[in-house]
C-alpha cells in the first residue's frame, strides 16, 4: 500500500476543487424553480426554470416528495414546497441571530472602506447601535452601544424612516420630539426624507448627531417578517469629496444587499 499523500498545492496554485455529488446539486436546482416560482408550478414550468426536460425534472421531483421536500396537489397536479422543507425553513429561522451573522461581516466593510461602522437595530424608542467597529480615521467623538439616535437627524434614523411603517416610527419619533402627534412640517420632514432614501438607497447626514462627521446608512433586510437592521458608515468629513460618497454608498450598498441575501432576504 502506497503511503503516499495529496500534495498540497504550490504557492499561486490554486487549491483543487471539492468532490460533491452532482445528483443533490442538480436537486437543488429544482427547488430554487419552486422558490423563484413564489406559487404551486406545473413541471413544465419546473422543467424550464430549472434548465432541465421535463422527464428529468420528474423524476427529481418524485425523489423530493418521497422525502417530503415538495408535495403535488392531487386536484391540479402542481408542485409546491412540501412539510419538510416547511420544518426546515422554520427551524433555520429559528436558530438564526441576525444581529451576530450580520456582524461578522462589518469589519470587512470597515477594511474596504477604512472608516468606521456601526449597526443597529430597532428599539422601543427608536435606533440603538448595538455593534461599533472602530475605522483607520479618528473621529471627534464616538457613540456607544446600547444608545439610542434620533431618528430625524442621524442617518441611522432615515434609513429606519424609509423602510419601517409610519405606525412604527411615529410613537418613537413623537416620543424623541417630546409631543403628542407631529406637526405638518415635521410631517414633511419625514416624507422627504422617506423619498429622498428610498430613492437613493442610502441615507447621508452630514454633522446631524455629531459635528464634523458625515454618515451613510443603509438597511438589511431578513427572510421573514422582522423589522430590518440598519448598518452605518461613520466618517470624518473633513477629507471626503463629493467623489467619495458615491464610491462609498456602492460598496455600503453592496455589502448590505450581500447581508440580506445571507440572512435569506429575497429581493
Amino acid at each position: 500500500m502506497s503511503n503516499e499523500h495529496p500534495s498540497a498545492p504550490e504557492a499561486g496554485e490554486a487549491a483543487p476543487a471539492r468532490q460533491g455529488i452532482q445528483s443533490v446539486e442538480l436537486a437543488m436546482t429544482v427547488l430554487l424553480a419552486l422558490e423563484e416560482g413564489r406559487g404551486p408550478m406545473s413541471l413544465t414550468q419546473i422543467a424550464a426554470a430549472a434548465g432541465m426536460q421535463p422527464s428529468k425534472a420528474h423524476r427529481y421531483l418524485v425523489s423530493l416528495a418521497r422525502v417530503g421536500l415538495v408535495a403535488q396537489s392531487p386536484s391540479s397536479g402542481r408542485y409546491d414546497m412540501g412539510p419538510a422543507m416547511r420544518r426546515l425553513g422554520v427551524e433555520s429561522l429559528r436558530r438564526m441571530d441576525e444581529v451576530a451573522l450580520v456582524s461578522e461581516h462589518l469589519t470587512g466593510l470597515r477594511d474596504r472602506t477604512t472608516h468606521a461602522v456601526n449597526l443597529a437595530v430597532w428599539g422601543d424608542h427608536g435606533p440603538v447601535v448595538v455593534r461599533w467597529e472602530y475605522g483607520a480615521h479618528a473621529l471627534p467623538i464616538t457613540v456607544r452601544v446600547g444608545a439610542t439616535m434620533p431618528l430625524l437627524t442621524s442617518a441611522m434614523g432615515g434609513a429606519f424612516l424609509a423602510h419601517l411603517p409610519e405606525q412604527i416610527t411615529e410613537p418613537a419619533l413623537c416620543g424623541q420630539l417630546q409631543t403628542e402627534q407631529l406637526d405638518a412640517a415635521t410631517r414633511e420632514t419625514v416624507a422627504r426624507i422617506r423619498d429622498e432614501v428610498r430613492r437613493e438607497g442610502v441615507a447621508t447626514t452630514a454633522g446631524g448627531v455629531i459635528p464634523g462627521v458625515t454618515s451613510l446608512a443603509a438597511p438589511v433586510f431578513t427572510a421573514g417578517d422582522s423589522f430590518p437592521l440598519v448598518v452605518t458608515l461613520v466618517m470624518p468629513a473633513r477629507g471626503i469629496t463629493e467623489q467619495d460618497l458615491p464610491r462609498l454608498a456602492a460598496e455600503l450598498l453592496n455589502s448590505t444587499r450581500a447581508m440580506s441575501e445571507m440572512l435569506g432576504h429575497s429581493t
